[in-house]
């Protein structure tokens, strides 16, 4: 993946000054939330390049409230409100930075976002490797970051409204779609999947 702007991340914590007001009582869902935010930084987010602001709630109370945040700790990503009045939770930070990142970056190589226990998945797998195409896999089951670059990198080309199947493929960087698309990249049949773009409410699942 290649991008050059980082991803920016903005903090507000309960300290900080306003007329005669002045925070005098530490925030420990701040303290918590600083916490949060680094530890995913350094291990959910890592190799995503991300810039982190802080800035004290009081002394700038109206800049927040600009994008609805009012009540600290309030975490903005990009300008967006992603959380605010409690300790952070990092699956919404990581969606939400790596939504943006996605935006910003391109995907090199070959990969497939998919399932273990997702039959086309294997069969896509199996088809790349008998073409002798290198490719890297990622379980949008295990690792959340991967879902959520799936879906970050999926929903524009297909539409916010289009059930998102697994597998999801690239080829030399360049978005294939499931594995009955993989046909004119191995230059041999694949089979079909009767199954694609079906979720669990189909009427041939009930």
């Amino acid at each position: 993946m290649t991008t050059d702007n980082p991803v920016k991340v903005t903090l507000y914590r309960w300290a900080g000054s306003w007329g005669p007001f002045k925070v005098s009582i530490p925030c420990g869902e701040c303290s918590l939330t600083v916490d949060v935010i680094q530890d995913t930084f350094d291990t959910d987010l890592a190799g995503i390049p991300v810039e982190l602001e802080t800035h004290d709630w009081l002394s700038n109370w109206w800049k927040p409230l600009m994008s609805r945040g009012w009540h600290a700790p309030i975490v903005m990503v990009e300008g967006k409100l992603v959380s605010q009045g409690h300790a952070l939770n990092r699956g919404v930070l990581t969606e939400s930075i790596i939504a943006a990142h996605v935006q910003r970056s391109e995907l090199n190589g070959t990969h497939i976002f998919g399932k273990e226990s997702c039959p086309h998945c294997v069969r896509a797998k199996g088809y790349l490797n008998d073409a002798n195409i290198s490719v890297t896999s990622h379980d949008v089951v295990k690792e959340p970051r991967a879902l959520y670059e799936m879906l970050g990198r999926v929903k524009p080309i297909v539409g916010p409204k289009t059930p998102i199947t697994v597998p999801q493929i690239w080829v030399d960087g360049s978005y294939v779609g499931g594995a009955d698309e993989l046909e004119k990249v191995v230059n041999c049949p694949v089979e079909p999947n009767t199954e694609r773009g079906q979720c669990s409410l189909s009427p041939a699942r009930i």
